[in-house]
């Protein structure tokens, strides 16, 4: 079983605690990272910071699941985190293949586009897979050399 850190903005508190309780169901452990309430004012970019930071922390032996009303604020914050490939998932392919071909490490979800059962189905997909070196593997050395000229 897996360990998940998990965070949302204010629109997103419903779906957060729903996959909370989803993900301690099939036995894994979860980190969660807030917030914890829609009256809550947070903004998005700190709560994916605190989020990455416990995923890189964690020699990214965690990962991490982020949520805000579209999802995109919530990955463009996370993908400003070193070592962090974050990508908006709203369907079940684009989950397969953030992990496979881009070795990602957070899964971004829209509380305001997908409903709950397809956030459990992406979800479900996601935490099965592993990167594995093959033709992918030069385009995620790119992206890692590219992010090491970035973070200089």
């Amino acid at each position: 079983m897996r360990t998940f850190v998990i965070g949302c903005d204010n629109a997103a508190v419903e779906m957060k605690n729903m996959v909370l309780a989803h993900l301690e169901a099939q036995g894994h452990r979860t980190e969660n990272m807030g917030v914890d309430s829609a009256e809550d004012p947070a903004n998005y970019p700190g709560v994916a910071k605190k989020v990455c930071a416990e995923v890189v922390r964690s020699g990214f032996q965690k990962r991490g699941v982020l949520f805000c009303g579209t999802g995109i604020g919530m990955a463009i914050s996370a993908n400003k985190c070193k070592g962090i490939r974050a990508a908006v998932c709203h369907d079940i392919f684009s989950a397969r293949r953030s992990v496979l071909s881009n070795s990602c490490n957070v899964l971004c979800l829209g509380a305001r586009v997908i409903g709950p059962e397809t956030a459990k189905a992406i979800l479900d997909e996601w935490i099965q897979l592993e990167f594995v070196d093959g033709p992918s593997t030069p385009k995620v050395r790119d992206i890692l050399a590219m992010e090491e000229e970035a973070f200089l």
